[in-house]
């Protein structure tokens, strides 16, 4: 299992890379590995607004549909257009190619109820 340690983490198994007042959302790779393979990505669109721990978007395998909950509040400011035609890229590369949206972050101190790597590990582990 893959858990970079320049990432924070959610409870429902999404991923933030902090980058300035912009976070970077997607699922763990522990996430996509317990969902299989890929099949569908709904995202809110550039402008949306998202609030922590309300759902943002979905993602379909061939075992299920599972909903997107967001780490954090803020503006929707982009979306990786890339996933609706190659969903697989969330099971090829979590972190990195399939990233899922950008948003604005409204409210930094919440990136403090997120965990780190080793928190994140723990907790999977105990599942």
């Amino acid at each position: 299992m893959n858990v970079p340690a320049n990432l924070k983490y959610s409870e429902e198994h999404e991923w933030v890379r902090v980058e300035g007042n912009k976070a970077y959302i997607g699922i763990t790779d522990f996430a996509q590995s317990e969902l299989g393979d890929i099949v569908f990505v709904e995202l809110p669109s550039a402008g949306d607004q998202i609030t922590q721990n309300d759902p943002f978007g979905s993602v379909e395998s061939v075992k299920t549909v599972s909903e997107l909950y967001a780490p954090v509040s803020g503006k929707v400011v982009e979306v990786n257009s890339s996933l609706e035609d190659s969903p697989e890229l969330v099971n090829e590369s979590p972190y990195d190619k399939a990233w899922m949206i950008v948003v604005e972050i409204s409210n930094q101190g919440e990136l403090d109820k997120l965990m780190d790597s080793s928190a994140y590990e723990a907790m999977v582990k105990e599942e």
